[in-house]
């Protein structure tokens, strides 16, 4: 069964509707005669040209060259791609790594892997405002530093790290870092030309593509070992046949989101003031992120007195969609190692919510929102034992 569309969908973070726009050109390469990519005839030859036209439109939105760019499953496969190929492909007396503790998941995770296989990592903590300190972040970095990982822009609490800085001082010392902009490119100007970053992920879905694609930017010169082995797709990093249809949406995707980057951050930033406006109005409500360093879609709310899973299940049946945590986090019910790195208790952080906006959202859907939120919490803290002590 299909579960019914909520009225107003509001967790544009965790993955945002795919743009009729972008519809259309996937509908013409699922439809008709399909040819590999690697075959030589002509239907093959029209394959690689769909690839090749939308690897450009990718390498355009965040100034990169096409031959730059790597098309991977999602955002995910991207930062493992990232992560593990430059550990293994690293001279072996370079067995250390900077991390920061407000990773995405697929980043953290990777990390971890790499601590059991014998790497030494360097878990750099924040602000209480999710920041990484630039100070701290190159005081951290070593001779024996394989590479450096900062996510460009938090896909939980919406800071946006000073990556221009970070990936400088590596650049300096002939460290490779990566960044993870998933949340950042579309909503936020990515120039890889003016933020000297070896490798950044990206994912189609959060630009309003389809699911299911990603790309990873290799700066040219930087070596990677593969993941995936194979018949040698995609330079040889990404070995397996291409999800043309996929990719084609990926391109269209990243062309809009290029092309109206500044109209969508301009109504995302008006939407997401209103939002910060009214709840500023109730009492118990803590914003989480940095109040002008964050992304022009993203509201992070701690709610004194209320569990964030309830208020979640309150808020869909109310007909609004919101996010309790990290976007690709599920099962298990763990405290946000984000949060409780920005220094904020398990209560607090089992007391998140996430709300974040999208392009075609409407003050109208905000005001209503609004009013929802203030129900749902009232009523939830009227039943929480959060409430009490």
């Amino acid at each position: 069964m299909t579960a019914e569309k909520s009225a107003v969908y509001l967790d544009n973070a965790a993955t945002t509707p795919l743009d009729e726009r972008v519809l259309g050109a996937m509908l013409e390469n699922l439809r008709g005669l399909r040819g590999n990519p690697s075959a030589l005839h002509a239907p093959g030859a029209d394959a690689r040209e769909v690839i090749e036209e939308a690897r450009e439109g990718v390498a355009a939105l965040i100034g990169a060259s096409p031959e730059e760019v790597v098309f991977t499953s999602g955002g995910t496969e991207a930062d493992n791609l990232a992560l593990f190929g430059l550990a293994r492909s690293a001279p072996s007396h370079k067995r250390h790594a900077v991390i920061s503790r407000v990773e995405h998941p697929a980043v953290r995770e990777a990390g971890r892997r790499l601590e059991a296989e014998g790497f030494e990592v360097t878990w750099l903590g924040v602000d209480g405002y999710g920041l990484v300190d630039p100070g701290a972040f190159e005081a951290a970095l070593r001779e024996d530093t394989a590479f450096a990982a900062v996510i460009w822009a938090s896909d939980e609490v919406g800071s946006v790290q000073p990556v221009g800085e970070l990936a400088a001082a590596c650049a300096e010392r002939g460290i490779p870092f990566h960044a993870d902009a998933v949340q950042a490119a579309g909503r936020l100007p990515v120039d890889v030309g003016e933020v000297p970053v070896s490798t950044l992920a990206l994912s189609a879905h959060k630009l309003y593509g389809p699911q299911g694609v990603g790309a990873l930017y290799v700066r040219e010169g930087v070596e990677l070992s593969p993941l995936v082995l194979g018949a040698g797709q995609e330079r040889g990093l990404r070995s397996g046949t291409e999800n043309v249809a996929a990719i084609a949406g990926f391109g269209v995707a990243a062309r809009l989101a290029a092309g109206e980057l500044e109209e969508r951050a301009r109504h995302e930033r008006a939407l997401r003031d209103r939002l910060l406006a009214g709840v500023r109005e109730m009492e118990g409500i803590r914003v989480n992120g940095h109040p002008q360093e964050r992304l022009p879609n993203n509201v992070h709310l701690t709610v004194e007195g209320v569990e964030a899973e309830g208020l979640v299940l309150f808020l869909d049946a109310l007909g609004y969609a919101v996010g309790s945590g990290a976007s690709c986090s599920s099962g298990g019910h763990k405290a946000s190692p984000v949060l409780l790195a920005m220094g904020l208790g398990e209560r607090e952080a089992f007391s998140s919510v996430r709300v974040s906006v999208g392009k075609d959202n409407t003050p109208e859907e905000i005001d209503g929102f609004l009013a929802a939120f203030r129900q749902a919490v009232g009523r939830l803290r009227e039943l929480s034992p959060l409430q009490a002590g």
